[in-house]
């Protein structure tokens, strides 16, 4: 079974169980689904409908940022829980532990000494990382490695 097909499944049980709130995040996620297909005009795989719910994942933490900078906790908290239901999905992030491993290993396989590197080395760690963490603590830790 497809992740796709998965996602749909679930948002079927969630409609049997009246659980509106999942019922919802989940046909928000297959409405980006249909969109991506109808724009690019393709079939989805697994790696395209894991990163569109990444990209519904990151817009939700900088909605539910701005909610809590205007006091409205709220508004917050739905999309917490919106993320909670995509974060189900996705594969396993790395533990900053993990990361920092990977990341080495990469500036090792790279050569690279110093800033200047930075670029060679994120533009691999990018690849080989994808889906397992953010782009954002990818850079920060390479930072930290390099400096």
């Amino acid at each position: 079974m497809s992740l796709r097909e998965k996602i749909n499944q679930n948002v079927k049980e969630a409609m049997k169980a009246r659980d509106s709130k999942k019922r919802d995040a989940l046909r928000l996620l297959t409405s980006a689904f249909k969109q991506i297909e109808v724009d690019e005009r393709k079939e989805l795989n697994d790696e395209d409908v894991i990163k569109i719910i990444q990209t519904q994942v990151k817009r939700r933490n900088d909605a539910a940022s701005q909610y809590k900078d205007a006091g409205r906790e709220d508004l917050m908290k739905i999309e917490l829980d919106e993320i909670a239901y995509y974060e189900v999905y996705l594969p396993k992030q790395l533990s900053d532990e993990e990361l920092e491993k990977e990341v080495k290993a990469i500036i090792e396989k790279t050569g690279a000494s110093s800033m200047k590197d930075m670029g060679k080395v994120m533009g691999m760690a990018s690849k080989e990382l994808a889906g397992k963490a953010d782009g954002k603590r990818i850079s920060e830790m390479v930072k930290k490695a390099l400096a």
